[in-house]
């Protein structure tokens, strides 16, 4: 980055002093006559004004001005000291307005100015032209100047380019040719000088005032038509309800950040956001209500995208999606996690009838590699990142594996018939509690890729993952004011909360099928030190595979929103984690738990 910087600064000093240099060489402060001074003056005011009044042209912030209209036209009548005299005046009152500029750019415009006036001068002279008059039967010389003119601007400007962004010559310079707007616009200013020269020559400062007042209204109008393109072409791109980007102009964003991340080889990487339970706020307070809800989030989403250049859209429904240039999974995974946060901890109107009494949303990210076809297979993985993360219980970020999809389970609840069966059971939550019921899902699929990680046994594997899916079933027993209570519990309503181990272990005791899941749905409470309910057991006291379950049950309720708890980011889960191992939790376990969650997230 400080070789760029370096080697832009020395190119833009050298082609300072050369211009410097070349004026002085050229230049002197000769006025022949009155009428000279006088068109002079007038002139430098010509040039100012259409300095300042500038054509508005695609892409957005480019504009041109017709200044060099009335350079080329000064030389072409009066010749180089006139019009170097113009060119200098000009540039000292410009930096004298426009005092906010840094220095070094007025400069360079005036050393760039003075090269291009001077060369388009002798090349005039050497293929015959002659000054004074505009000869329309020998158009050669004002071909092959208004040529060398335009020649010297592409290849400065376009140096400095390369110079400063680390672009090849190639692209730059195709990247002038290709812009057919600016291309068309420089061209018919180049060729205006030859009109301007004309109504000079035949009306003097009239024919001035003419084409300046021309040039003025041409760019009034074609500003406001600006305006208006710009207008119609954001509300082509934008979303009418949220603002954000919409679905069509996404996907012509994502293919140009695919295409250059294939070129630099800079990381990209797309996240798709699905807001949970959307249909069910819709359906209760109306589509004017889940309308407003859409906006806000919108607008949320866009200020934290915007914070980090990333680009926010509206991908349809209740799908969101954001790019993310020069991102790496890890940091998009941070980045999402706690927009997932943040979202979760921000009030929206009604969201406490949703099950986690907040607005969630369940997300899939998916990183741009070389082996990346095209924007739409991107886009496929992100998806199915996304589903992931709902079929675990929502309210997730999950960043798209191959290896995850090719290890999972067809699905996470057709493991065998066993948990088919316990499937059934824990419906019964879908009618009473369903945040229970998705952390349940989402504490299976964490046992499934922990028991794996661990390389327990067929056994151990059948128990453990059967007991993740059914350890809170005791919770059928609590009332249900009680489980849905947003504020923290009373002592005696806590009380009735510990007793659902206990609830838990009296359903499964009836089911000899379940019977081997027991310790892990009646001890998943209690603590390494001993602090636990609901025996107060200690250390390997504890069964094995309990104490690995209070590790995923409290890692999954930590970063998923409770009624009475906020909250807590994958990184702070972990922090967390580490500081309660060898109390809460058995340290043999917690050090590979974090290991599998960092993989398994990029954290």
């Amino acid at each position: 980055m400080n070789a760029l910087k370096i080697s832009s600064n020395i190119y833009l000093i050298t082609v300072s002093l050369i211009g410097c240099m070349t004026f002085v060489l050229f230049h002197k402060f000769d006025f022949h006559s009155a009428s000279e001074t006088v068109m002079t003056y007038a002139m430098i005011g010509s040039v100012l004004l259409l300095t300042h009044y500038t054509f508005q042209i695609p892409p957005e912030k480019n504009a041109l001005s017709m200044d060099s209209a009335i350079y080329l036209a000064s030389l072409y009548v009066f010749g180089l000291e006139l019009t170097l005299n113009v060119l200098f005046f000009t540039s000292i009152i410009y930096a004298l307005y426009q005092w906010k500029i840094t220095r070094w750019k007025h400069f360079f415009n005036f050393s760039i100015y003075s090269i291009m006036i001077i060369s388009c001068y002798f090349l005039f002279i050497f293929s015959g032209g002659e000054i004074g008059t505009i000869n329309s039967e020998n158009l050669l010389p004002y071909f092959l100047s208004l040529s060398l003119y335009f020649a010297i601007n592409s290849v400065l400007i376009g140096m400095y380019f390369i110079l400063s962004h680390s672009e090849d010559l190639v692209s730059v310079f195709k990247g002038i040719y290709k812009d057919k707007t600016l291309l068309i616009s420089y061209t018919s200013t180049l060729l205006l000088s030859l009109v301007t020269g004309v109504l000079i020559q035949e009306e003097g400062i009239f024919g001035l005032f003419l084409f300046v007042c021309i040039a003025l209204l041409l760019s009034i109008a074609f500003n406001q038509h600006f305006q208006l393109f710009m207008d119609i072409s954001k509300k082509a791109n934008k979303d009418f309800l949220t603002g954000l980007n919409n679905h069509g102009y996404f996907k012509e964003i994502l293919e140009k950040e695919v295409t250059a991340a294939k070129e630099s080889g800079v990381p990209l990487c797309v996240a798709l956001l699905d807001l949970d339970d959307f249909k069910k706020y819709n359906d209760l307070f109306g589509h004017i209500h889940g309308d407003h809800l859409l906006k806000k989030f919108g607008c949320l989403l866009e200020t934290e995208s915007k914070a980090r250049n990333h680009v926010a859209a509206r991908y349809g429904g209740e799908e969101f999606s954001i790019i993310m240039p020069n991102t790496t999974s890890r940091e998009a995974m941070r980045f999402i996690n706690e927009l997932r946060k943040k979202v979760n901890d921000t009030y929206f109107e009604g969201v406490e009838a949703l099950p986690y009494g907040c607005l969630s949303f369940s997300a899939g990210i998916v990183e741009s590699d070389k082996g990346t076809y095209n924007s739409s297979e991107l886009l496929k993985k992100a998806d199915q990142a996304m589903y992931h993360s709902k079929a675990q219980g929502k309210n997730l970020v999950q960043i798209f594996s191959e290896e995850h999809t090719k290890n999972s389970l067809k699905g996470p609840l057709t493991y065998n018939k066993e948990l088919e069966s316990a499937e059934q059971q824990l419906k019964i939550f879908l009618s009473k509690d369903i945040y229970t019921y998705r952390h349940s899902k989402r504490v299976f699929q964490y046992a499934v890729d922990f028991a794996r990680k661990l390389e327990l046994s067929d056994h151990e594997r059948r128990i453990m993952t059967l007991g993740a899916l059914i350890h809170d079933i005791g919770k059928l027993e609590i009332p249900r004011h009680i489980i849905n209570k947003k504020t923290r519990l009373d002592p005696h309503e806590w009380e009735m909360m510990k007793k659902h181990v206990t609830w838990g272990k009296d359903i499964i005791s009836a089911n000899k099928q379940l019977e081997e899941t027991i310790p892990l749905v009646e001890l998943h409470h209690e603590r390494y030190d001993g602090k636990g309910y609901p025996h107060g057991l200690k250390g390997e006291n504890i069964p094995k595979l309990a104490r690995i379950l209070c590790i995923i049950d409290s890692f999954d309720a930590m970063t998923t929103e409770r009624p009475y708890q906020k909250t807590k980011t994958f990184e702070e889960a972990i922090v967390e984690l580490k500081t309660c191992s060898g109390t809460q939790f058995d340290p043999k376990y917690v050090g590979p738990f974090i290991e599998l969650i960092e993989q398994q997230y990029n954290i």
